[in-house]
């Protein structure tokens, strides 16, 4: 019988971009910061981009680090959080790939005159989610040492680079051919973290005695 990697092996950087990719980054937004945006004019729309770029910045790393020392001073198991990251992601990867499926909302209430909190209203939670900040807590929990940790940043951040370009240029890129490779790039991606869930869940079990 094949034998389960251990967490930190299963989180390659590589899987840690596809993550933060999936729980934090730019195909979630694109539909709903257009309807929110629909009738500001181009100026407006980048000042407001901008803006929810740097909170979600902020709220993203101060939030997993938050996240991170609560852990350790509850004195929540690595195995646990393992499990719980895993049922977490299994969730989230199995509603991007049903999202196709799901009846059309109706378009949100317009945005607050105020840049700044029509900024709030995009970074939370539409850029930031809350199962996003799971992940980043997730992987920072599960981090050994700086350089790692440093990594997981580095990606954190691009990801969040990439929600600021997607917000940019939303309305220039929204399109049937653009749609469709998202809905497809999104459903693989979705497919991918759903097994990467259920080998965390196994994971965890495995090192809390279950299995």
């Amino acid at each position: 019988m094949q034998s389960l990697p251990d967490a930190s092996d299963l989180l390659g950087l590589g899987v840690v971009f596809v993550v933060l990719f999936i729980t934090l980054g730019p195909i979630k937004i694109f539909g709903p910061f257009v309807q929110l945006t629909r009738d500001l004019d181009e100026a407006k729309v980048k000042s407001i981009a901008v803006r929810a770029f740097a909170l979600a910045v902020i709220a993203a790393v101060v939030g997993g680090f938050a996240g991170r020392i609560l852990v350790e001073n509850w004195r929540i198991s690595i195995a646990a959080l393992t499990l719980a990251g895993g049922i977490i992601f299994f969730i989230v990867g199995l509603r991007l790939v049903l999202e196709q499926y799901q009846p059309v909302h109706a378009a949100p209430a317009p945005l607050p005159e105020a840049p700044m909190a029509a900024a709030l209203r995009i970074a939370f939670p539409t850029v930031v989610t809350p199962y996003g900040i799971a992940a980043v807590i997730a992987l920072l929990v599960n981090s050994p040492d700086a350089a790692r940790t440093a990594g997981i940043l580095a990606i954190l951040i691009g990801v969040m680079v990439a929600n600021l370009l997607a917000m940019l240029y939303a309305r220039r890129i929204m399109g049937g051919l653009f749609l469709l490779a998202l809905q497809i790039v999104g459903a693989v991606l979705g497919v991918l973290q759903v097994a990467l869930a259920v080998q965390m869940i196994l994971r965890g079990l495995h090192d809390l005695g279950a299995l």
